[in-house]
């Protein structure tokens, strides 16, 4: 895997008032691009666990959530991980290709498609789940463990705010 780590002397030191430093600072001090980093580390770790099983994170998501909810229609599933219908769509069809889902229409509403985890889907669950709980782990093992249980609690305080927010729900669709 290529080095995912900014050294310590690059960044900025801290500052009293983030707003200061997103200005006057570098790059590495901007939370945005710090989440994007993050998100290209997490991805990174996740293809050395889970890759050569040919899933993504969001395809994982998507597995996941579908053994979670058994049969459920497409919106629903794009709300469940926060994506879009429309890549939800490709999602589900590259899934379906591969024997992983199912979609059948809905036998009261003839509109709505039913996506189901299939045998083979949930088998490839069953193969990787601990692979990518160790890809989970691995992203914030540098973190000692009530730092991890802080993090996980401050990234969700955020998604939930801004979950809550019109701008989310304008992004997502």
């Amino acid at each position: 895997m290529a080095e995912v780590n900014i050294a310590p002397a690059q960044r900025p030191a801290p500052r009293d008032s983030l707003e200061d430093s997103w200005r006057d600072g570098g790059l590495q001090a901007r939370p945005g691009f710090l989440i994007r980093r993050l998100h290209q580390i997490h991805t990174a770790i996740f293809s050395e666990e889970c890759g050569e099983e040919r899933v993504t994170p969001i395809m994982y998501s998507v597995l996941s959530a579908l053994a979670q909810s058994g049969p459920v229609d497409q919106t629903t599933l794009a709300a469940s991980v926060a994506i879009d219908k429309t890549n939800m769509a490709d999602i589900l069809e590259r899934l379906k290709k591969r024997g992983l889902v199912r979609r059948r229409v809905a036998p009261r509403d003839r509109r709505v498609r039913l996506a189901t985890l299939t045998d083979e889907g949930r088998a490839l669950l069953d193969r990787i789940d601990e692979r990518a709980h160790r890809a989970h782990i691995r992203t914030i093992e540098d973190l000692g463990p009530a730092e991890q249980r802080q993090f996980v609690e401050l990234m969700s305080r955020i998604v939930d705010a801004k979950s809550a927010a019109p701008q989310d729900a304008a992004a997502l669709s």
